[in-house]
């Protein structure tokens, strides 16, 4: 298979599909070959952008022309479809979340091992460069005692299929696991529900054994868009500015907050999707594998706990 470009699929043309589509065309590694898209209505604008794609209603329609797939659908959909794309022996990069429960996360996470096919999770915080440069605050992240991480915006009208903690909290709890190393015990979740029927605000705190603790805040109708990281520790304290690429730290020998890194903007998606190319056709390591996105469902549903029962959800896998 190295020896030629590799077919891919893209299943699902939405807000993200789109720009999956793109990344999927342009890469030189792969021959983009089909779009999975229920809704025909948006054939007709699919064609002007690639007038040789074919396009089908339905994954089973496709896997004669399809070596590997971006799932980029509706969460509820992620299931059935990486399922029925890992039996059938295509290799898959799934948006987050994986699926929709933890069963289903572990159901197709263990039959890609079976297959021994690729499956990567969509978790796309993790390219940031900041996680590449963290010897610059490593004082203050190799012993932690608080962190803060928050994703909030403006309300933008989409995703309002989903609550937030499926939509952006995961994003945290998936850095929070990979920059960190080390799982929570119990988690106490509160929020609100404001502009849809699903939660729209939400404050997790996490607990760990020993001394740290960890907050997470997501909302989408918020005053202003903030995405950052914060860590604290008795040398002081360390702050990942997501939405401006800059790393600050405020060290208590020091009377200044001193700029240790301010890093130039990444195109995630196509970071991504070339790691999960070259996995499959170099095999190098998954980017974020299936143990991983596993994981990030599984504490995004004890969140989703503890907000309906209002009370401490014990967490351990």
């Amino acid at each position: 298979m190295s020896e030629k470009l590799l077919r891919v699929g893209l299943v699902g043309h939405g807000h993200l599909g789109k720009w999956h589509g793109q990344k999927i065309h342009a890469h030189e590694m792969t021959n983009f070959t089909c779009i999975v898209e229920p809704n025909e209505k948006a054939w007709a604008d699919i064609k002007k952008s690639y007038p040789e794609i074919n396009l089908v209603r339905t994954v089973s329609e496709s896997l004669e022309l399809c070596d590997a797939y971006i799932v980029s659908s509706p969460t509820i959909f992620h299931h059935e479809i990486t399922k029925e794309l890992l039996s059938n022996g295509k290799h898959v990069f799934c948006e987050k979340p994986l699926t929709s429960t933890y069963d289903q996360a572990k159901e197709v996470n263990s039959l890609a091992k079976e297959k021994n096919l690729v499956l990567q999770v969509g978790h796309s915080e993790r390219c940031h460069e900041a996680w590449e440069k963290l010897d610059l605050i490593s004082k203050f992240t190799s012993n932690p005692s608080i962190v803060n991480l928050t994703r909030v915006a403006p309300f933008k009208g989409r995703a309002t299929d989903v609550d937030v903690v499926q939509d952006l909290l995961i994003h945290d709890i998936d850095l929070l696991l990979y920059l960190f190393k080390t799982n929570p015990m119990a988690v106490t979740a509160t929020g609100e529900k404001i502009r849809t029927k699903h939660w729209d605000y939400v404050e997790a705190v996490f607990e760990f054994e020993g001394n740290l603790k960890a907050t997470i805040i997501v909302g989408r109708n918020n005053i202003e868009e903030v995405r950052s990281l914060e860590v604290i520790n008795a040398q002081g304290m360390a702050r990942v500015d997501l939405m401006n690429r800059v790393v600050k730290v405020a060290d208590k020998d020091s009377n200044e907050v001193e700029t240790v890194l301010e890093y130039e903007g990444r195109d995630h998606l196509a970071i991504e999707q070339d790691h999960f190319y070259h996995s499959i056709l170099k095999n190098k390591e998954v980017f974020v594998d299936g143990d991983a996105g596993v994981k990030a469902v599984f504490y995004v549903n004890k969140v989703l706990e503890s907000l309906e029962k209002k009370e401490r959800v014990l967490c351990q896998m």
